[in-house]
């Protein structure tokens, strides 16, 4: 498939591409009018028109089932507003800030926990005064260790600023990393050149890169170099993965994407439960049944390829891990433990003779 020229925006537009049916597109304009569309050429040449349950379909195109809201969901699903004590910062962990420096993405999931602070409608990156004001905060503050760039899409920024960004953060002497989270190397990978390579690294900081990949086919040809040019400039790279019905909750998916994450020289890092986003609930599985994915994976798929399944837990309180758990108490402190094959096995958990136990 050939390239398209621009990014779809409009319902109209993805009805002129074939995205999606005329007689949804009352519906699909109230969607539009709420939460942003993006579709960008790269993730259009991934779409499988001929197949109505794509899995990249079914993360950017809106859906009617958008406007289903629940009464559990959320605008603000993680607690960013009520942990942000100035425009910018998110500090809900002592060690670390969230910087959100701009509210625009390449394309927009249909799923995103940030759909409501996220698009056009949303003003486009700090101002000057409000970046001003991010920096100081986290200056002040010498139990900051790592700063995690986020939005939006921090690379949606031009070179330029994001190495205005690296030089700022460079002069605070206890920030010693910096984090960027991204899809742009699979949604729009011509962005990931030499200069924005460049802007992201420091002598004085480790830079990493987060990138957010739902299906192995988005980590095509191009995706990959997008990322070789980032690792191969030093830049290690990690994954976030949204557990997503009718994407990649299945064991065969998920053990695809992780292979191919690990293939790209791309570590596995968390797969996330889907939170609480208003309009989203078509998407999310149960938490046991993520567990039962998890608990598939294991031993059949390297240690390389194993993610952390976690939970934001609502209004703020921080991320849990919630995979299954393979040990359970016996008797007479012994300990009983699961093997991938889900065989139980009994492990000695004796205390030393002065009470204390085994370091």
């Amino acid at each position: 498939m050939t390239s398209a020229a621009a990014t779809l925006r409009t319902i109209e537009e993805l009805e002129t591409g074939g995205l999606v049916a005329p007689r949804d597109r009352a519906a699909l304009e109230e969607v539009a009018a709420r939460y942003a569309v993006a579709i960008p050429p790269a993730v259009l040449d991934l779409i499988d028109r001929d197949d109505p349950h794509d899995p990249i379909a079914r993360q950017f195109v809106p859906s009617a089932a958008e406007l289903q809201t629940h009464p559990d969901e959320r605008a603000d699903p993680i607690g960013d507003r009520s942990h942000s004590p100035v425009e910018g910062i998110v500090h809900r962990y002592p060690d670390r800030v969230l910087l959100k420096l701009v509210s625009v993405c390449a394309v927009y999931c249909r799923f995103c926990f940030r759909r409501e602070m996220v698009g056009p409608l949303h003003g486009h990156t700090l101002s000057a005064q409000a970046l001003s004001g991010a920096i100081d905060y986290i200056r002040a503050r010498p139990e900051i260790w790592e700063v995690i760039v986020t939005g939006g899409d921090p690379f949606m920024l031009s070179p330029r600023r994001l190495a205005e960004l690296m030089t700022m953060l460079a002069g605070i002497a206890h920030v010693k990393v910096v984090r960027f989270h991204t899809r742009v190397p699979v949604v729009a990978p011509d962005r990931i050149d030499a200069d924005l390579v460049g802007a992201v690294r420091s002598p004085n900081l480790a830079t990493y890169v987060a990138l957010h990949a739902n299906d192995p086919r988005e980590l095509a040809e191009a995706a990959r170099a997008a990322c070789a040019r980032i690792i191969d400039a030093g830049i290690p790279m990690l994954s976030q993965t949204v557990l997503l019905r009718g994407v990649n909750d299945s064991v065969e998916t998920l053990a695809a994407l992780m292979r191919a994450f690990v293939e790209a020289r791309v570590k596995p890092y968390y797969l996330h439960h889907p939170d609480l986003a208003p309009g989203t609930a078509h998407f999310r599985l149960t938490i046991a049944e993520g567990q039962a994915l998890m608990r598939a994976l294991k031993g059949g798929l390297s240690g390389l390829c194993q993610p952390t399944y976690v939970l934001d837990i609502p209004d703020g309180h921080g991320k849990a891990p919630v995979g299954p758990t393979y040990m359970i108490d016996g008797e007479n402190h012994v300990r009983r433990v699961q093997d991938y094959r889900g065989l139980w096995h009994d492990y000695p958990d004796q205390p030393l003779p002065d009470g204390s136990t085994r370091p």
